[in-house]
């Protein structure tokens, strides 16, 4: 297997985002940027990304790649699978950093740029090797937000579209393929749009920069975080659909509404008023707690679309999926079998800082969840009218658990004869005991709703672990009630 490296020139937030990204996909990142402040400011963004992007999944990350800083740009990209390019937007700087780091890479590299406005055709037009460049345009920040504008010339080579289409998405991201060469490539292009109709705003008085982000936040941009522009239009068109609100609302885009062809020229005292509103705004908080509030906010978001498997949400359930792989029982049932393996998010926690306690019942009912699965009381089986049903539930709360915890629950048999299945849940961190759940259940037809026997091969499989686990040591604290120790 081609061993995972990634080179990032330059280092700022977006190269850190990108650094992040790779990292906590278990890829090793090496860093080139001649800035001094280059290795703090990457460390700070992996300390956001290391407290936010694992609590998007539900199963264990990769473990962590290696983070290295080099003096050359030479040594840095050497053997590399993936180079990605953030230095600033000056063309000729572009051109001058692929000139140098192609004397250096693999010719089957892929060569991303970060710019969010210059075709690649531009950034192809001194190179070496052309096909061997793409724009891969980022959202900030990097390690939450999976769209990528992956935007080819017509001189980029087709093997590099695919492998830089197979690479972000194997690293949970969303390729958006831009097809053809335009100015801004797609987003930033409606970016734009927002940006100049709120400076004519502020430039006329209508409104502030408070009361413009109001309406995006509390407005449509939340429709917008779910569904996109069109399938909200569609839906605001009734049963008739889009043609529907086309014909209503159609004749509005000939109505003086916008000023959208016209730019407010940025004069001292508009930029004034921006900045003014805006540190008035938010200016009590540092960058750094902007960023946290804005990663809270996304991981909750991204957390709520995940449930409902919709939107970004669906990108990161299809990425759960990728990493954890193939599911079946482990070759040696002589020990407990780890049913979970995941990091505490960020909207697990309580107001004292650690881990919600209706959490630890989330957290062991999914490792019940997955006992179940194992032994083969899976959808298709439910689909035929069984299933198992919880009677008795009991949690110790032995340790304090937070936000960014790498949990693990190892799950014991204790009985699995006939219509019960009685387990016992250990979670740690580490070598730490965090909290033990016991769980009796009853297997149900879900016809009567009434307890049954499980189907053979269901009691057969469930049996055996039974069997095995019957050979370990009774964990401490089964069959224990509330208050009793030990």
């Amino acid at each position: 297997m081609t061993q995972k490296i990634a080179a990032i020139i330059g280092g700022g937030v977006i190269g850190g985002g990108w650094a992040a990204r790779f990292l906590l996909m278990g890829w090793d990142v090496r860093v080139f940027d001649p800035d001094p402040e280059a290795e703090r400011t990457i460390t700070e963004v992996l300390d956001n990304a290391r407290r936010s992007l694992p609590g998007l999944s539900d199963v264990a990350l990769p473990a962590e790649g290696r983070l290295s800083f080099h003096d050359t740009m030479s040594s840095a990209v050497t053997g590399v699978v993936w180079i990605q390019e953030s230095v600033p937007e000056r063309l000729e700087l572009k051109r001058k950093v692929y000139q140098t780091l192609q004397e250096h890479c693999p010719h089957d590299a892929v060569i991303g740029s970060s710019t969010s406005g210059f075709k690649p055709s531009e950034l192809q037009g001194c190179a070496t090797r052309p096909e061997q460049i793409v724009v891969t345009h980022p959202f900030n920040p990097v390690y939450l937000l999976p769209l990528i504008e992956l935007v080819p010339s017509d001189r980029t080579a087709p093997q590099i579209v695919e492998r830089a289409k197979e690479i972000l998405t194997s690293i949970g991201m969303h390729p958006l393929h831009v097809r053809a060469e335009i100015d801004a490539h797609i987003a930033d292009r409606f970016l734009e749009a927002v940006w100049r109709e709120a400076l004519w705003l502020i430039k006329d008085g209508i409104a502030t920069t408070e009361e413009i982000d109001n309406a995006i936040r509390y407005g449509f941009g939340l429709r917008w975080a779910q569904m996109g522009l069109f399938v909200t239009y569609r839906i605001a068109g009734g049963e008739a659909g889009m043609r529907h609100f086309i014909e209503q609302f159609g004749p509005c885009l000939e109505w003086p509404w916008t000023k959208l062809m016209d730019v407010p020229e940025l004069t001292d005292e508009l930029i004034d008023a921006v900045a003014d509103q805006s540190d008035a705004q938010s200016g009590m908080h540092t960058i750094r707690e902007l960023e946290r509030a804005r990663d809270n906010n996304l991981v909750t978001i991204l957390r709520g679309l995940k449930a409902q498997d919709w939107g970004a949400g669906k990108l990161l359930n299809e990425q759960d999926r990728r990493v954890e792989g193939a599911i079946g029982l482990p070759d040696d049932l002589g020990q407990p079998i780890v049913t979970i393996e995941r990091a505490v998010p960020l909207d697990w926690t309580d107001y004292n800082g650690h881990m919600n306690e209706a959490r630890y019942l989330q957290a062991f009912g999914d490792a019940t969840d997955r006992l179940m699965l194992l032994v083969g009381c899976d959808a298709d089986y439910i689909a035929t009218g069984g299933s198992y049903f919880t009677a008795e539930t009991h949690i110790r709360h032995l340790d304090e658990v937070h936000a960014g915890n790498v949990i693990r629950i190892e799950t014991q048999v204790l009985n699995g004869a006939g219509k019960k299945m009685h387990v016992f849940h250990r979670m740690f961190a580490g070598d730490r005991e965090l909290a033990t759940g016991e769980h009796m259940l009853i297997h149900v037809s879900l016809e009567t709703r009434r307890a049954s026997e499980p189907a053979p091969h269901l009691a057969a499989t469930l049996a055996k672990v039974a069997d095995a686990h019957a050979e370990l040591p009774t964990p401490e604290g089964a069959g224990k009630a509330v208050g009793v120790k030990g």
